[in-house]
């Protein structure tokens, strides 16, 4: 992938699809094509066709998804298999018939197994039942993982998948209704700040283990494999760490200068006891993150006061 390469990022106004536009462009990559949903509607597969055929993009960063937390996966389950399956099927295909030199996918942890061994390496897809809360999104993201290696294996199509953890950072969807564990304790954490409230009620126990990766991390992984690896076998991008809920709920209620008192409420679910990557793959490609996570907590915290606090 030179400098010149023409390089399509599908869903470029999302978190990691910004994450990705940044990180290729400081690197100096300048023939990128961008559309957003109003010029391009992913799920449109007749549209889908007609710009890859005019478009010809040589590499293409597959980040576009309809993604949510766990009161929206619960809620919305057949949203997320659906839209997922056609945006995947519809990229991955066109991708294969106008001669994409190279695909790099984007799964999801959330695809092992609810009692998966830990730390999860990626041999250990496929051996046990899903967490319940998000089978369905799951279950979209490995059909998208297993059409990259059919694709390579049958047409030798040099097709990869990378299989983040749970990431965070600048653009990510704060929303309460539809969050992910993080931003939604650092929107909760803030306005129990402004509103002065004596305490503030989260979710679950506070028991699970969760393992955070910078978005601008896996923006640099992202572009490192698609540079060096063409195995069809999925790759794990994590730290290799992780913290229990409660922790981090402590970590952000400090980032944030909240002073009042956290109670779990327990009626709610937890969701999977734990998960934690195995990153040794990754490790042995020349990646491994760089941004910790109080530092990265820090920096979106101030990015939400600037972009998302600031607009109410």
């Amino acid at each position: 992938m030179r400098e010149d390469s023409k390089v399509f990022v599908a869903g470029h106004r999302g978190m990691v699809g910004r994450s990705l536009v940044r990180q290729l462009k400081a690197l100096g990559y300048r023939n990128l094509v961008l559309r957003g949903r109003e010029d391009l509607d992913l799920l449109d597969q007749l549209a889908v066709s007609r710009f890859f055929h005019q478009e010809r993009p040589q590499y293409v960063f597959l980040a576009a998804a309809e993604v949510g937390g766990i009161l929206a996966n619960k809620t919305r389950k057949a949203d997320f298999i659906s839209c997922n399956l056609v945006i995947q099927s519809n990229v991955i295909d066109c991708a294969y018939k106008f001669g994409v030199k190279k695909l790099l996918f984007l799964g999801s942890s959330c695809i092992y197994p609810r009692m998966a061994p830990q730390p999860m390496s990626e041999a250990d897809l496929l051996t046990g039942p899903l967490e319940p809360t998000n089978d369905a999104y799951a279950i979209a993201k490995i059909a998208g993982l297993m059409m990259c290696k059919a694709y390579q294996e049958q047409h030798g199509a040099r097709f990869i998948s990378l299989i983040p953890t749970n990431l965070y950072g600048p653009f990510d969807n704060f929303d309460l209704q539809s969050s992910h564990v993080l931003p939604a304790l650092i929107h909760k954490f803030h306005r129990a700040k402004i509103e002065e409230a004596p305490s503030i009620e989260l979710w679950g126990s506070g028991s699970p283990y969760r393992e955070f990766l910078h978005v601008d991390d896996l923006g640099f992984a992202a572009v490192h494999v698609m540079k060096t690896y063409d195995d069809p076998l999925w790759v794990n991008i994590g730290t290799g760490q992780d913290i229990q809920i409660r922790n981090l709920a402590q970590l952000i209620k400090k980032v944030t200068g909240y002073n009042g008192k956290i109670i779990w409420d327990r009626s709610k679910p937890d969701g999977t006891p734990r998960k934690l990557l195995d990153v040794s793959l990754a490790q042995g490609l020349g990646w491994e993150a760089r941004i910790p996570l109080e530092k990265g907590l820090k920096t979106t915290y101030a990015w939400f006061l600037e972009n998302e606090w600031e607009k109410k």
